[in-house]
């Protein structure tokens, strides 16, 4: 009896609980908690900040901008700001004074000075060389990819699709760097940025002459009402030539780069293998 009076009553009982539900509704409020702040909030944040204030000190020359422009141009914006990299060469300082003080740098007099002064500056102007190092590597993917870039560009333009589309259409069948930064100007137009705006941006970032002249083409088409897909052929043939030039110059350089491991390692070797029974030979005879 008492499940089928259960049974019978339930839809009685959830309609009446649904009606003060109803009533309570938008009166009970629940109190959050405060949270604390995290480690990385309170004390690894200011520090950060506090360690590029005084990089940005011992260096006036500096300045925030040009650091994040280097940053942007080595693909790294949106992992690393201006002031981590600052905090980064303050804290390869520390890191430095530190080695260098475990190798006992303090108890040799002026050899110890000159390690500690050797262990702080590589700890200073290591993060440069590193980032000069990535700015050069991703200036040569850049050139080697903008030609076939190009190419699929004025295929696209060609056979139809305007110049956002054929940028959305490269962004699906290519991939590098050089395709990141025309994704990244494909969102900055898609949210309001002008055409010229967001081609300046890219210069900007890929400070290279190649994609420089193709902002240029590009914004002079806009302005003139040129043919685009006319330019985009010439862009990518003038590309190609220059990458071609920029590798007949490396080849032409590399017998003047092999001269020094040359003098330095195997000039000596064969003077050695060559002089060296011959000088036996006098030693024994005048001996």
């Amino acid at each position: 009896m008492y499940f089928i009076g259960d049974l019978v009553t339930q839809p009685g009982r959830e309609r009446e609980l649904s009606v003060k539900r109803a009533a309570r509704y938008g009166k009970l409020g629940v109190r959050a908690r405060p949270q604390a702040p995290r480690f990385s909030h309170r004390v690894m944040l200011p520090l950060r900040d506090r360690v590029a204030a005084v990089v940005l000190k011992v260096n006036p020359k500096m300045n925030i901008e040009s650091v994040q422009m280097k940053i942007l141009s080595a693909g790294l914006g949106r992992r690393l700001s201006a002031t981590g990299f600052l905090a980064l060469k303050g804290f390869g300082v520390v890191a430095g004074l530190l080695l260098a003080l475990m190798f006992g740098a303090t108890s040799r007099g002026a050899t110890g000075l000159f390690f500690i002064l050797a262990f702080s500056g590589c700890g200073f102007f290591a993060p440069d060389g590193l980032l000069t190092m990535m700015i050069r590597k991703r200036k040569d993917e850049v050139g080697a990819a903008l030609p076939d870039a190009l190419d699929l560009l004025a295929v696209s333009v060609e056979a139809g699709l305007g110049f956002d589309g054929a940028i959305a259409k490269l962004t699906e069948f290519m991939e590098g760097p050089l395709v990141d930064e025309f994704s990244l100007m494909l969102s900055e137009m898609r949210i309001g940025e002008t055409r010229a705006e967001a081609l300046k941006r890219l210069a900007v970032r890929v400070p290279t002459p190649e994609v420089s002249a193709f902002v240029r083409s590009i914004v002079q088409s806009d302005q003139l009402g040129t043919s685009l897909g006319r330019i985009l052929k010439v862009q990518a043939a003038d590309t190609r030539l220059r990458r071609q030039a920029a590798a007949e110059e490396k080849a032409m350089k590399a017998p003047i780069k092999m001269l020094f491991p040359t003098v330095l390692f195997i000039f000596p070797s064969m003077f050695l293998v060559i002089l060296g029974p011959a000088l036996m030979n006098i030693q024994a005879l005048f001996g």
